[in-house]
């Protein structure tokens, strides 16, 4: 945590939005929704995996 301020310095709300705004220049507004929805995806899939794995575990730990 400490390190990223020293480096970045302080995220207000004038960096998030010029941020943004290089996004939509680079992707334009097409493409935003569709990685978003990639994004999106992916996150869920982590959640499955780590969820299939806390389970597995579980599982090995009572066998044991």
């Amino acid at each position: 945590m400490i390190a990223s301020v020293i480096f970045l310095g302080e995220v207000g709300p004038m960096q998030i939005i010029l941020v943004l705004a290089i996004i939509l220049l680079l992707f334009g507004g097409k493409k935003i929704p569709e990685l978003m929805k990639g994004l999106g995806s992916g996150v869920k899939e982590f959640k499955n995996a780590a969820k299939e794995d806390q389970t597995a575990d579980k599982k090995d730990e009572t066998k044991e």
